[in-house]
């Protein structure tokens, strides 16, 4: 894990935490994090590791946890933004390990909710976790309704080869949103999503 020691944690901040996804390490929100920042954010973010699939998502969700009370102690509220994996990882944050109390707002860019096709074609456990139909999201999903009473936003393309149905990224529990980014990494460098994140998180 990495944390930016410049980060701000007192309890009167705005904070923010970044999860990213497969193959990817927190340099990949090197827009949207001064973004955040000239908006009054406190940003945080860490790196799962490894983020290559090869550990279950329980184990990266563990990381964000531990993370989580590292940073900001037991009890400060923040905001939660997941790309992609990170958007199922801190999922299972707030499921199963008693996150859901602290969140102000919960936003995910370009996570397969309801699984992606892509995930069967990976050779890794973390692929396979995200696959269509697999028994990790079909836990998740059967209570999903815990995540019912806190602002929810799903932000999705409809251009997503990596999220196959793109729409899987819909749950009836978020209010989403289309942007048409042209891939699916881009997603998580364009404006008009980072639009569409300030909106969620100051609502």
């Amino acid at each position: 894990m990495s944390h930016h020691p410049e980060s701000c944690t007192n309890h009167v901040a705005n904070h923010v935490v970044l999860v990213h996804g497969m193959w990817d390490t927190d340099k990949i929100f090197s827009k949207l994090r001064p973004y955040l920042e000239s908006n009054g954010f406190t940003v945080h973010s860490l790196n799962l590791i490894p983020a290559d699939g090869s550990l279950p998502l329980e184990l990266l969700a563990d990381q964000l946890a531990q993370f989580i009370t590292q940073t900001l102690g037991p009890d400060t509220k923040f905001d939660l933004i997941g790309f992609s994996m990170g958007g199922i990882v801190s999922r299972y944050y707030l499921q199963r390990l008693g996150g859901l109390s602290r969140i102000k707002h919960f936003v995910t860019i370009a996570s397969p909710h309801r699984g992606t096709i892509v995930g069967w074609l990976g050779n890794t456990l973390g692929a396979k976790q995200m696959a269509t139909g697999s028994a990790f999201l079909r836990d998740l999903n059967n209570d999903i309704d815990q995540l019912g009473p806190i602002p929810f936003t799903s932000i999705r393309t409809p251009f997503d080869l990596m999220i196959v149905p793109s729409t899987s990224s819909e749950v009836t529990t978020a209010n989403t949103y289309v942007v048409p980014a042209p891939l699916h990494k881009l997603m998580i460098y364009d404006k008009r999503v980072f639009a569409k994140v300030i909106e969620a998180i100051q609502s």
